[in-house]
């Protein structure tokens, strides 16, 4: 089987209700990642896209937090309804600009990977 064209990662992350970042399965994440796979059906898309589940992808604050590889393009406040829009913008080479979290914006320290010495 080739590779993917498209890999959607959808924050499925539990937390404790009175976490102070929240998480993106109380705001719906199930239901966004179960739309993309239905979309992703019935576009005829299965075998060049994958919708999957991920754990925490760090980005609490923003969620629902998407991930879209090889691109790396990062959505956040994503809702079922948002699910199509996506998927148009990916099949156009587009990004949705209004969902997308800047590089600024994204948790995580960035930079390259120290290089193996081995």
């Amino acid at each position: 089987m080739a590779r993917f064209d498209h890999h959607i990662f959808v924050c499925e992350n539990v937390r404790p209700p009175d976490a102070p970042r929240g998480c993106c399965s109380a705001k719906g994440s199930a239901e966004v990642r179960a739309r993309f796979k239905e979309e992703v059906e019935r576009r005829g898309l299965k075998g060049r896209v994958r919708a999957n589940s991920a754990g925490c992808l760090d980005q609490c604050a923003h969620g629902v937090t998407v991930v879209v590889y090889p691109a790396q393009t990062w959505y956040g406040g994503v809702t079922v309804a948002d699910v199509p829009e996506i998927l148009d913008a990916l099949a156009a080479g587009r990004v949705v600009e209004r969902l997308r979290i800047p590089d600024e914006k994204l948790t995580g320290r960035g930079g390259a990977l120290p290089r193996s010495t081995a």
